[in-house]
């Protein structure tokens, strides 16, 4: 298994490793001003290197999380889920609401359809691969955390290494047949909550078409571009299709690839790389009783893969 290099790149954060091949804790960054350039260029090394790093008690307030993932690049919105008619209870529409919180600050009723829509996020997943444009970084922040032990870490896999350590085999074909994968929303919704969603076939909506094999820009590493969105790899027949994502899936959510991230504290925060790591959320993040208020900002990947092979158009895919 390939380790991670040294950390002489970094000056001024200070940084705890997490895995044996991605992941990492940062300290050393005064949020309560905007991040200097010297600084935040470490930050995007730092972020290209381990995937995945958390920021531990930031008391960033939705402004300043706005602002600090603003630096990365273009924010995506949630104009898709309000056109929809999902009213929208944060004052930010750069922010998505991914808690289990009424617009009256009560918890989901039982029968609130958002619990099923939500059992999604407890899939391994990458964000907005259904739409033409893809989500490059992602940052979520706790804003109000459960009580300990009550569910809601994050977990992460490693799909870089992944797909290194694949057959040769494998890896030959998915090179020479370039695969291309057919993203759905709610394909993976389907998946999560058949029964919610068992009257709702995901070939009425429209699919986003990524490469299966990509090359992480960042990087440099070939990786596999994964995630439970995927309906059908074009060119199989459905068993074909079916049987190839499931090996990949199943290879890349091994334990060795997986980190589980545990939220300690409000202003708590996450920043992963969609282009090189899948997530879910796990533990009741959205089933249990007490109030999650988690908060994200979406940036929109800015490598030349972003577009996969889709027409470039600010269509998006969104729930009500």
């Amino acid at each position: 298994m390939p380790g991670l290099s040294t950390l002489s790149a970094f000056s001024h954060l200070a940084i705890r490793e997490l895995h044996p091949t991605f992941g990492a804790e940062i300290s050393g960054i005064d949020f309560s001003r905007p991040v200097e350039g010297d600084v935040f260029q470490e930050v995007l090394t730092a972020i290209s290197k381990y995937g995945v790093c958390v920021f531990r008690n930031t008391g960033l307030d939705d402004a300043r999380h706005v602002a600090f993932a603003g630096q990365f690049g273009e924010l995506d919105d949630v104009t898709p889920y309000i056109a929809g008619g999902r009213a929208h209870r944060l004052s930010d529409v750069r922010l998505f609401d991914v808690g289990n919180i009424e617009l009256d600050g009560t918890v989901f009723a039982l029968d609130n359809v958002r619990r099923e829509w939500n059992k999604g996020n407890g899939l391994f997943h990458v964000d907005s691969s259904f739409n033409p444009r893809r989500a490059g970084y992602s940052l979520l922040r706790a804003h109000e955390l459960p009580p300990p032990g009550m569910g809601g870490d994050t977990e992460f896999a490693d799909v870089r290494t992944a797909f290194d350590e694949l057959p040769a085999e494998i890896q030959d074909e998915l090179r020479q047949q370039n695969y291309i994968a057919a993203h759905s929303l709610w394909h993976s919704r389907k998946v999560a909550a058949p029964a919610t969603f068992t009257d709702v076939n995901p070939e009425d909506y429209p699919m986003s078409r990524h490469r299966l094999l990509q090359r992480h820009e960042a990087s440099g590493r070939e990786t596999l571009y994964l995630a439970a969105h995927i309906h059908h790899v074009e060119g199989l027949d459905p068993d074909g299709s079916k049987a190839l994502f499931d090996r990949l899936f199943q290879h890349a959510t091994q334990s060795r690839y997986v980190l589980r991230m545990g939220w300690e504290q409000p202003g708590d925060l996450i920043l992963w790389d969609n282009t090189s790591v899948m997530h879910r959320a796990v533990g009741g993040s959205f089933e249990g009783k007490y109030r999650r208020d988690m908060r994200r900002a979406t940036v929109h990947d800015g490598s030349a893969s972003a577009w996969g092979l889709n027409e470039r158009s600010n269509v998006r895919q969104g729930l009500p």
